[in-house]
C-alpha cells in the first residue's frame, strides 16, 4: 500500500471514528463547542479575505445566525431530555449533518469570490451569476430528492433492523465458514458445460440496500455471481439473512423480493471452462478459509483481511482471479452498478430481467 492510500485510509478512518464519537455523546456541550468554533474560524476566514467590508459584515451575520439556529435546534430538539434509544441517535445524526451548513455558505462565498475576481463586464457578471444560481438550484433539487429518499430509507424500522444486525458483523475476523454445501459445489461443477458466468444486479429493498442507495443514488445496490443461467448457483457477500453469518453465502431468488417493486437484471459474460473452474476453486477456498462482510469498508473502502469483502468487491475480485475483469479499478471502490456501467468494451450480454411484482 503506497503512502497516498495509507493517508486516505487514515482520513476516512478518523472521519468514521469522529462520527461514531459524536453519535455516542449524550450531552449538548461538545456540539455547542464545535458549532461555536466553526463559526469563529469561518468568520475569521471572511475577515482575512479580500472582500469589501459590507460583504464581510453580511457573511459574519449569516454565520452567527447559523450558529444560533444550530444551538437552538440542539437545545430544543436534539438534547431536550425526552428521547432515548434509536430516536435520540437519529436526532444526533441530524445535528451532525447540521454542522455542514456553514461550510455550504463558505462554498457560496467561494463562488462569489470567483465572480468578483473574474467578472470584467456586466455581461460576464450576469453569465457567471446565472450559472452560479443554476448550479445552486440543481444542487438544491438534488439535495431535496436525496433528503426525501433518505427520510424513507432511514425509517425507524430500517434503522432498528440495521442496528440489530451490526453485532453479527466483524471487520477484523472471519465469522462465516463452510456455509456453502457440497451440493452447491456439485451444481457449480455441472455448470461447466455452460461457457458463461452470470452477473446479477438487484434492487432488493432490504434495509441495508435502501441505506446504501441514499449515498450511491443508484436504484440497484447489490450484485451477485452465478455459474448457471437459471441462478441455481447464485452467491455473493451479504448479511446471511440472519440464518448464516455475514460473508460469502448462497442466495435464493426469494431473498431479493423485499419490496413490491424489487427487480433483478441478469447479464452473461463469456468464459472458458478453465476460467470458470478457477473461480469455482477460489470460491471453495474462501468457503474453507472463512469470510466476513466488509460492512465498515463500505465507508473506509479498505479491507483488513483478504476475505472480508462486500458484494461488488467480491464479484470484481472473482473476475480478476480468472483474468476476466473488463475495467480497472480498486475492488474496494467499486459500486454494484459499476459492473455494468463500466463495461466499456461490451463484454457483457443482457440476458433477462425479473420484476417480482409481475410474477
Amino acid at each position: 500500500m503506497n503512502i497516498k492510500k495509507i493517508y486516505l485510509f487514515l482520513i476516512q478512518f478518523l472521519l468514521v471514528f469522529f462520527l461514531i464519537f459524536l453519535l455516542s455523546v449524550k450531552d449538548l456541550s461538545l456540539y455547542a463547542v464545535i458549532y461555536a468554533v466553526t463559526a469563529v474560524l469561518l468568520i475569521g476566514h471572511v475577515w482575512l479575505s479580500q472582500h469589501k467590508k459590507t460583504t464581510k459584515i453580511i457573511f459574519t451575520i449569516i454565520y452567527l445566525l447559523i450558529m444560533t439556529a444550530q444551538q437552538v435546534f440542539n437545545t430544543l430538539f436534539v438534547f431536550s431530555g425526552t428521547d432515548t434509544g434509536m430516536l435520540f441517535l437519529m436526532k444526533k445524526f441530524i445535528a451532525v449533518i447540521f454542522m455542514a451548513v456553514p461550510f455550504f455558505i463558505l462554498y457560496l462565498n467561494y463562488l462569489y469570490s470567483i465572480q468578483h475576481v473574474f467578472s470584467r463586464s456586466v455581461k460576464d457578471a450576469t453569465t457567471i451569476s446565472f450559472n452560479m444560481l443554476k448550479e445552486i438550484q440543481k444542487n438544491t433539487v438534488s439535495m431535496g430528492k436525496t433528503i426525501k429518499k433518505g427520510r424513507n430509507s432511514l425509517s425507524r424500522e430500517n434503522l432498528n433492523e440495521i442496528m440489530d444486525d451490526i453485532p453479527r458483523h466483524s471487520y477484523t475476523k472471519y465469522v462465516n465458514k463452510n456455509t456453502l454445501t457440497e451440493a452447491f459445489f456439485e451444481e457449480c461443477q455441472r455448470s461447466l458445460a455452460d461457457r458463461h458466468l452470470y452477473i446479477i444486479i438487484s434492487s432488493t429493498g432490504s434495509p441495508a440496500s435502501e441505506l446504501i442507495s441514499v449515498f450511491t443514488q443508484k436504484v440497484y445496490n447489490h450484485v451477485s455471481l452465478s455459474f448457471d443461467r437459471d441462478l441455481k448457483t447464485i452467491l455473493s457477500y451479504n448479511g446471511g439473512e440472519k440464518v448464516s453469518p455475514p460473508g460469502l453465502n448462497q442466495e435464493q431468488l426469494a431473498q431479493f423480493h423485499k419490496k413490491e417493486d424489487a427487480e433483478i437484471l441478469v447479464y452473461s459474460l463469456k468464459v472458458s471452462k478453465e476460467q470458470k473452474q478457477k473461480i469455482i476453486d477460489k470460491v471453495k477456498e474462501i468457503n474453507e478459509t472463512g469470510s466476513a462482510y466488509n460492512f465498515v469498508g463500505l465507508v473506509t473502502k479498505f479491507s483488513i483481511r483478504p476475505n472480508i469483502m462486500f458484494c461488488s468487491q467480491f464479484v470484481y475480485n472473482m473476475l480478476k482471479t480468472a483474468d476476466l475483469e473488463y475495467f480497472q479499478s480498486p475492488a474496494a471502490k467499486i459500486k454494484p452498478t459499476d459492473l455494468v456501467e463500466k463495461d466499456y468494451y461490451r463484454k457483457l450480454a443482457f440476458c433477462y430481467q425479473i420484476k417480482f411484482n409481475e410474477l
